[in-house]
Protein backbone atom coordinates (compact mmCIF):
# COMPACT_ATOMS: atom_id res chain seq x y z
CA UNK A 1 0.00 0.00 0.00
CA UNK A 2 1.63 3.49 -1.28
CA UNK A 3 1.43 6.45 1.15
CA UNK A 4 -0.34 9.37 0.84
CA UNK A 5 2.84 11.51 0.20
CA UNK A 6 6.32 10.32 -0.65
CA UNK A 7 7.02 12.60 2.67
CA UNK A 8 4.91 9.65 4.82
CA UNK A 9 4.97 6.23 5.54
CA UNK A 10 2.55 3.13 6.52
CA UNK A 11 3.45 2.58 10.49
CA UNK A 12 0.42 0.15 10.19
CA UNK A 13 -1.03 0.17 6.33
CA UNK A 14 -4.53 1.69 6.82
CA UNK A 15 -4.22 2.47 9.88
CA UNK A 16 -1.38 4.80 11.45
CA UNK A 17 0.44 6.94 9.52
CA UNK A 18 3.74 8.96 9.87
CA UNK A 19 5.77 11.54 8.45
CA UNK A 20 6.81 14.72 7.57
CA UNK A 21 4.95 18.39 8.14
CA UNK A 22 2.29 18.02 6.21
CA UNK A 23 2.05 22.73 5.70
CA UNK A 24 5.14 24.32 3.72
CA UNK A 25 6.82 27.17 3.90
CA UNK A 26 4.45 28.61 1.22
CA UNK A 27 0.76 28.34 1.40
CA UNK A 28 0.79 26.51 -2.33
CA UNK A 29 2.74 24.21 -0.78
CA UNK A 30 0.48 23.64 2.11
CA UNK A 31 -2.29 23.49 0.22
CA UNK A 32 -0.69 20.90 -2.02
CA UNK A 33 -0.04 18.07 0.75
CA UNK A 34 -2.60 18.42 2.74
CA UNK A 35 -5.32 17.30 0.48
CA UNK A 36 -3.34 14.18 -0.70
CA UNK A 37 -3.46 13.27 3.26
CA UNK A 38 -6.86 13.96 4.04
CA UNK A 39 -7.50 11.95 0.30
CA UNK A 40 -5.77 8.97 2.05
CA UNK A 41 -8.27 8.85 4.63
CA UNK A 42 -6.36 11.08 7.98
CA UNK A 43 -8.82 11.81 10.63
CA UNK A 44 -6.39 12.99 12.95
CA UNK A 45 -3.32 15.20 12.76
CA UNK A 46 -1.20 14.34 15.61
CA UNK A 47 1.32 17.24 15.51
CA UNK A 48 4.64 16.75 17.80
CA UNK A 49 5.94 20.20 16.56
CA UNK A 50 6.16 23.47 19.19
CA UNK A 51 3.36 26.53 18.20
CA UNK A 52 6.20 28.46 17.47
CA UNK A 53 8.26 26.23 14.76
CA UNK A 54 6.00 25.87 11.85
CA UNK A 55 3.07 28.18 10.37
CA UNK A 56 -0.19 26.39 11.21
CA UNK A 57 -2.57 24.41 9.23
CA UNK A 58 -5.62 22.82 10.79
CA UNK A 59 -8.05 25.71 10.00
CA UNK A 60 -7.28 23.95 6.27
CA UNK A 61 -8.45 20.37 7.22
CA UNK A 62 -11.76 22.53 7.52
CA UNK A 63 -13.87 19.84 9.75
CA UNK A 64 -12.12 16.80 7.36
CA UNK A 65 -10.02 16.11 10.58
CA UNK A 66 -8.64 17.22 13.70
CA UNK A 67 -5.80 18.56 15.05
CA UNK A 68 -4.21 18.10 18.61
CA UNK A 69 -1.21 19.12 19.40
CA UNK A 70 1.87 16.77 21.73
CA UNK A 71 4.56 19.25 21.69
CA UNK A 72 8.14 17.64 22.04
CA UNK A 73 11.44 19.84 21.77
CA UNK A 74 12.81 19.51 17.96
CA UNK A 75 15.73 17.07 18.54
CA UNK A 76 14.60 16.42 22.39
CA UNK A 77 12.94 13.68 23.86
CA UNK A 78 9.45 14.25 26.34
CA UNK A 79 8.78 12.52 29.92
CA UNK A 80 7.49 8.93 29.84
CA UNK A 81 3.98 10.70 31.02
CA UNK A 82 3.36 12.58 28.11
CA UNK A 83 4.88 9.75 25.70
CA UNK A 84 2.01 7.43 26.98
CA UNK A 85 -0.82 10.24 27.00
CA UNK A 86 0.87 10.55 22.82
CA UNK A 87 0.08 7.03 22.63
CA UNK A 88 -3.35 7.06 24.18
CA UNK A 89 -3.96 9.67 21.88
CA UNK A 90 -3.46 7.48 18.68
CA UNK A 91 -4.71 4.52 19.72
CA UNK A 92 -7.93 6.16 20.61
CA UNK A 93 -7.96 6.89 17.10
CA UNK A 94 -7.09 3.78 16.17
CA UNK A 95 -9.78 2.03 18.30
CA UNK A 96 -12.52 4.79 16.87
CA UNK A 97 -11.36 3.53 13.05
CA UNK A 98 -9.85 6.94 12.31
CA UNK A 99 -6.68 6.95 10.82
CA UNK A 100 -3.81 9.58 13.04
CA UNK A 101 -1.16 10.55 10.78
CA UNK A 102 1.71 11.88 13.21
CA UNK A 103 5.00 14.35 12.42
CA UNK A 104 7.06 16.68 13.58
CA UNK A 105 8.92 18.95 10.98
CA UNK A 106 11.12 16.42 9.22
CA UNK A 107 8.89 13.21 10.14
CA UNK A 108 12.48 11.53 11.45
CA UNK A 109 13.52 12.80 15.36
CA UNK A 110 10.15 13.04 17.39
CA UNK A 111 8.39 11.49 14.61
CA UNK A 112 10.90 8.42 14.79
CA UNK A 113 10.63 8.33 18.75
CA UNK A 114 6.52 8.37 19.77
CA UNK A 115 6.60 5.64 16.52
CA UNK A 116 8.92 3.53 17.88
CA UNK A 117 7.29 3.79 21.51
CA UNK A 118 4.10 2.88 20.00
CA UNK A 119 5.85 -0.29 18.12
CA UNK A 120 6.97 -0.99 21.53
CA UNK A 121 3.67 -0.57 23.19
CA UNK A 122 1.91 -3.48 20.57
CA UNK A 123 4.64 -5.85 21.01
CA UNK A 124 8.06 -5.39 19.40
CA UNK A 125 11.14 -4.78 21.70
CA UNK A 126 13.30 -1.58 21.37
CA UNK A 127 15.69 -3.01 19.30
CA UNK A 128 12.92 -4.28 17.10
CA UNK A 129 11.17 -1.33 16.37
CA UNK A 130 14.15 0.77 15.75
CA UNK A 131 14.98 -1.60 12.96
CA UNK A 132 11.36 -1.30 12.04
CA UNK A 133 11.36 2.13 11.27
CA UNK A 134 14.23 1.93 9.30
CA UNK A 135 12.54 -0.42 7.01
CA UNK A 136 9.38 1.37 6.97
CA UNK A 137 10.61 4.25 5.57
CA UNK A 138 13.19 2.67 3.44
CA UNK A 139 10.75 3.07 0.33
CA UNK A 140 11.23 7.02 -0.02
CA UNK A 141 13.99 9.04 -0.81
CA UNK A 142 12.21 12.16 1.11
CA UNK A 143 13.07 10.30 3.95
CA UNK A 144 16.43 9.86 4.14
CA UNK A 145 17.45 11.24 7.72
CA UNK A 146 17.81 8.90 10.64
CA UNK A 147 14.90 8.29 12.57
CA UNK A 148 15.17 8.73 15.33
CA UNK A 149 17.85 11.11 15.09
CA UNK A 150 19.27 11.48 18.33
CA UNK A 151 21.05 8.96 20.66
CA UNK A 152 18.38 10.38 23.47
CA UNK A 153 15.58 9.45 21.34
CA UNK A 154 17.24 6.07 20.60
CA UNK A 155 17.50 5.07 24.26
CA UNK A 156 14.09 6.29 24.58
CA UNK A 157 12.74 3.50 22.46
CA UNK A 158 15.24 1.22 23.68
CA UNK A 159 14.46 1.51 26.64
CA UNK A 160 10.68 2.21 26.77
CA UNK A 161 8.20 0.73 29.59
CA UNK A 162 4.56 2.41 30.11
CA UNK A 163 5.18 4.26 32.87
CA UNK A 164 3.10 3.16 36.23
Amino acid sequence: MDAPTPESYWVDPGRLLAGKYPGAIDPAGMEAKLPLLLAGGVTLFVDLTQDYELGPYAHLVDGAARHVRMSIPDMGVTTPDQMRRTLDVIDRERDRGGLPYVHCWGGAGRTGTVVGCWLVRHGLDGAEALRRITALRAGSPELWLDSPQTDAQRAMVRAWREPA
